[in-house]
C-alpha cells in the first residue's frame, strides 16, 4: 500500500499550476517553430513570431505565458493500491493546491472563475472549483495531468451526435471551418469519439494531453507502415484542416493546426457521439506521478530549446500617438497596417460592456468618457515587482458583439482592440461610424505588457480583471483588422489562402509523381 501525504498532493498541485503558467511544453514550441519556418504569410509569420518571443520571454521572467491563466482542469488516476492520508475530499485537497497556485505573492496567476454562473456571475478570486476527473486503476501509483484551459479555446467547443453512417473527419473540418479565430490558432484540436455525449467530450479533453506527434505518424505513413483506424483519421483531419488556409490568428496561412489528437470509446449501435474542444497558442499541460515518496518536482527547461526567434517592429509599422488620434487619421488606416500604439487607451470586457450599456439605456452619464478614445479587450494578470500590470493580451473581440454598434453609434469611440473576428453587423457598424478594429496578437500577453507603461482602474473596481482601466502603452504592436470602409482582413486572408491551397493540392494530386 502506497501512503500518499495531503501536504504532497496539494504542493505538487500548487507547483504544477505555478509550472505551466510559464512554461510551454517543449513538444509545442518545437511544433511552433517548425510552423514557423514554413509560414510563407508574412502576417501569420510575425504572429507566429510574437507567440514564440512571449513564451521565450514568459520563461525568462517567470511570468504567465497568458493573461488568461485558465481554468483549472485536473485528472487523477488513482492506483487501487493508493490511499491518501487526509480527511478532506480530493476536491478540497485539489483546490487548495489551485488556490495556492493563482494566489502565489510571486507569480499571481488571474482568477477567472465565476460562482453562479447563470446568476450573479460572482468571482471567487483564487480560480477555484478545479474542474476535476478521477478514475481508479491498477497499481500503486497516483498519477495525475494538470491543464489550464483559456476561455478563448475553451469556448470553441463543439458536439454533435452524427448518424452512424457519417463521416466523422467531414463534421471535424465543418466544424473547425466556422471556429473563427477566437481559439487563438495554430493549436491542436483534441476529438472524441463514441460512447456517451458526456464521455464523447470527456475523451476530447483527455486526447489534447497528449504529446505533439504528427510529424513521426507522417514518417509511419509514408514508410508504408500499418496505421490504426484512429492514426488514419489523425493524418486525414490534420491535412484537411491545415488546407482550410485560416493561419496563426486567422489571418490566412499554411499552418493551423500544429496536431489532431484523437481517443474513441464504445458506443451504441444508433449513435455516433463525436466532441471536438480546441487547445490554443497558450497550450499548458503537465503530466506526474506520485509515489509515496514526497512531492513532485519540476525541473525549469533550458532556454536553449527555444527556437531562436525574436520579434521586432515592423520597420513600416505606422506609429500612433493616441492623444491626438482622430476620426480622419483613423480613416487613413487600411486593414493590414501594422500600428504601433502610444499613449492612453482604455480596457473593458464583458461584464463592464454590460453595464456600460445599461448606462446608457437608461440615459445616465457613463463613469469615462469614450469620445476619441480606442478601447481595448483585456482582463491583465495583476502586476509584481516593478511592472505596471501584468501579462495583458486581447480577449475574444466576438463576444462584445452585441454592444459594440450602440458605444461606436452613441460615444464617439474611435477604435477598438482584441482578437479574432467580428461579425458582419460590427463590420458594417465599424464602416459606418467611420472607425476600426484592431487585433492584438492572442498567446503574446507578456511580450504586449512590455509596451504598457502604466495601468489605473478608472471604473467598476468591483469587477477586479474585468474593471475598466487606464493604460498608457508605448509603441503596443496591432494590426488593423476592419477599416473604416469595413475591409476585414479576418475574411480576406484565410479566404485568398485556402484558394491557394487547394489549387496547390489540386495540382499535385493532378501531377504524375502524386
Amino acid at each position: 500500500m502506497t501512503l500518499i501525504r495531503e501536504e504532497d498532493l496539494i504542493t505538487s498541485i500548487a507547483d504544477a499550476f505555478q509550472y505551466i503558467s510559464v512554461y510551454h511544453p517543449l513538444d509545442f514550441i518545437r511544433a511552433m517553430g517548425r510552423a514557423y519556418e514554413q509560414e510563407q504569410n508574412p502576417a501569420a509569420k510575425d504572429a507566429i513570431a510574437q507567440i514564440l518571443t512571449n513564451s521565450r520571454l514568459a520563461a525568462e521572467g517567470r511570468r504567465p505565458i497568458c493573461q488568461d491563466t485558465g481554468i483549472a482542469v485536473v485528472f487523477l488516476e488513482i492506483g487501487q493500491k493508493v490511499q491518501i492520508a487526509s480527511d478532506r475530499s480530493l476536491q478540497e485537497l485539489v483546490d487548495e493546491g489551485v488556490r495556492r497556485a493563482y494566489t502565489n505573492p510571486f507569480n499571481p496567476l488571474r482568477a477567472s472563475v465565476l460562482a453562479d454562473p447563470a446568476g450573479e456571475r460572482r468571482n471567487t478570486r483564487d480560480n477555484t472549483p478545479a474542474v476535476l476527473h478521477i478514475e481508479s486503476v491498477p497499481g500503486d501509483m497516483l498519477r495525475v495531468t494538470c491543464a489550464a484551459k483559456g476561455g478563448g479555446s475553451e469556448n470553441k467547443a463543439k458536439f454533435a451526435v452524427l448518424n452512424p453512417s457519417d463521416s466523422v473527419a467531414d463534421w471535424v473540418v465543418e466544424s473547425v471551418a466556422k471556429l473563427g479565430a477566437g481559439w487563438c490558432p495554430p493549436g491542436i484540436i483534441g476529438v472524441g469519439i463514441g460512447g456517451t455525449p458526456e464521455k464523447a467530450m470527456f475523451l476530447a479533453k483527455k486526447a489534447l494531453m497528449a504529446p505533439v506527434d504528427i510529424g513521426d505518424l507522417q514518417a509511419k505513413a509514408a514508410a508504408g507502415l500499418p496505421l490504426t483506424t484512429l492514426e488514419h483519421l489523425r493524418l486525414e483531419i490534420y491535412e484537411r484542416l491545415n488546407r482550410l488556409g485560416i493561419g496563426a490568428q486567422g489571418l490566412g496561412g499554411l499552418t493551423t493546426v500544429l496536431d489532431v489528437k484523437i481517443l474513441d470509446h464504445p458506443t451504441h449501435a444508433a449513435s455516433l457521439p463525436v466532441a471536438l474542444i480546441p487547445n490554443c497558442a497558450a497550450t499548458r499541460h503537465i503530466h506526474f506521478t506520485l509515489d509515496g515518496s514526497g512531492p513532485a518536482r519540476f525541473v525549469p527547461p533550458s532556454l536553449e530549446e527555444w527556437p531562436a526567434v525574436t520579434w521586432t517592429p515592423d520597420p513600416a509599422a505606422r506609429p500612433v500617438d493616441l492623444a491626438t488620434l482622430t476620426r480622419d487619421e483613423v480613416a487613413r488606416w487600411r486593414a493590414g497596417d501594422r500600428l504601433l500604439l502610444t499613449g492612453k487607451l482604455l480596457t473593458a470586457r464583458d461584464a463592464a460592456h454590460k453595464r456600460l450599456i445599461t448606462l446608457l439605456s437608461r440615459g445616465e452619464p457613463l463613469p469615462v468618457d469614450l469620445t476619441n478614445r480606442v478601447l481595448y479587450y483585456v482582463g491583465p494578470v495583476d502586476p509584481v515587482a516593478s511592472e505596471a500590470v501584468g501579462p495583458a493580451g486581447p480577449t475574444t473581440a466576438t463576444r462584445m458583439d452585441p454592444f459594440t454598434p450602440l458605444l461606436l453609434e452613441k460615444t464617439g469611440l474611435l477604435a477598438t482592440i482584441g482578437k479574432a473576428e467580428r461579425g458582419p453587423d460590427v463590420v458594417s457598424a465599424i464602416a459606418k461610424n467611420r472607425a476600426a478594429y484592431l487585433i492584438a496578437v492572442g498567446g503574446a500577453a507578456y511580450l504586449v505588457a512590455k509596451a504598457i507603461r502604466s495601468a489605473r482602474v478608472v471604473a467598476f473596481p468591483d469587477l477586479g480583471m474585468e474593471a475598466i482601466y487606464e493604460f498608457e502603452v508605448h509603441e503596443m504592436p496591432v494590426t488593423v483588422a476592419v477599416d473604416s470602409e469595413g475591409r476585414n482582413i479576418h475574411a480576406e486572408g484565410p479566404a485568398a489562402w485556402r484558394v491557394r491551397l487547394q489549387s496547390a493540392f489540386s495540382l499535385h494530386s493532378l501531377s504524375p509523381s502524386a
